[in-house]
């Protein structure tokens, strides 16, 4: 059985991606920083339903904590799968922005995605099969007012997914982004309600976490070893 290490998996849109690559015969790692609680939690809930999982905690932007986290996992083989979800929201207009929001949002999803991914991947690498998503978002495709630090993060990690699957490409390792738009989570009801959602998105309603799930799933699969260097968006139509 294939390990994926999931970061953030604690989260919304992380637990229903690791319910669904548990699903999909997958050995889960879900990660969290700050609730390890509910990380813990959610590999019980995992390997009650017949699955297999783990839990672990640790800060993406700590080089040093990830790599120690992940040298401890890589003594039980090679992790051939990665889901890099960790990531956080500081809004404000740039003009007002402190240098405290631009890097705290940038160090989790742009250096998290180093500091996750770049450990695993000459043993996953020597396997000659493995699959890597990041959770992009429709901000770094469009922008979005008030989040240059989230848009700047999450372009970034486009452009290293893009460099990434050519790098890797021939020894059967597949790198793609998914880019969601409206997600119906706690946050995004939050700020958005349902008449702003139908005016801004053609389906007329915010996507689930399911759904993001769902995508994500086919592309860690083997039906899915076509598919690398792509950006791919769930937004409901959005342009």
């Amino acid at each position: 059985m294939k390990r994926v290490l999931v970061s953030g998996g604690s989260g919304e849109i992380g637990a229903a991606i690791c319910r669904a690559l548990s699903a999909g015969g997958w050995e889960v790692i879900v990660h969290a920083r700050s609730n390890a609680d509910r990380a813990a939690a959610l590999a019980a809930e995992i390997m009650a339903a017949g699955g297999k999982a783990q839990s672990i905690a640790f800060d993406v932007v700590d080089a040093t904590a990830t790599s120690s986290a992940l040298g401890g996992l890589l003594q039980a083989g090679p992790i051939q799968g990665v889901v890099h979800n960790a990531g956080i929201h500081e809004d404000a207009p740039m003009a007002g922005m402190s240098a405290r929001q631009w890097h705290e949002v940038i160090g989790v999803s742009l250096h998290g995605f180093f500091n996750v991914v770049q450990p695993l991947l000459l043993p996953m690498l020597r396997t000659r099969w493995g699959r890597i998503v990041a959770l992009s978002s429709i901000s770094g495709v469009i922008g979005n007012r008030g989040q240059a630090n989230y848009a700047a993060a999450k372009a970034g990690i486009d452009g290293a997914m893009r460099s990434l699957a050519i790098e890797i490409g021939s020894r059967g390792v597949t790198v793609n982004s998914v880019a969601p738009g409206i997600i119906d989570t706690p946050g995004t009801a939050a700020a958005f309600n349902a008449e702003r959602i139908g005016q801004m998105v053609p389906l007329k309603r915010a996507g689930t976490t399911a759904e993001v799930a769902s995508l994500v799933g086919f592309l860690m699969s083997e039906r899915a070893g076509y598919i690398t260097g792509q950006v791919i968006p769930i937004n409901g139509g959005i342009a």
